[in-house]
């Protein structure tokens, strides 16, 4: 089973591979949420919910629902 950036940790950093999801508002891929952008979790609000990324220079946040529905490949700092 492959990650979701739901599943990224703080200060985490990831590809994104897939966003073919009905759950994935167009706002999200217009802000450059697509396949092929680096995406790094900057911050969790409190409960974990929503999410603040910076995808691709971009600083937005988004609900963990939404980002479950987001498949990732993470990048391993070696």
């Amino acid at each position: 089973m492959q990650d979701t950036l739901a599943q990224l940790e703080r200060g985490e950093s990831a590809i994104i591979t897939d966003v073919s999801s009905i759950h994935i508002p167009l706002k999200l891929l217009e802000m450059g949420c697509l396949p092929g952008n680096s995406v790094k979790l900057v911050q969790l609000a409190p409960f974990h919910d929503p999410m603040y990324l910076n995808i691709n220079g971009s600083h937005l946040a988004i609900r963990k629902e939404t980002a479950a529905h987001i498949l990732i490949e993470k990048v391993t700092h070696e």
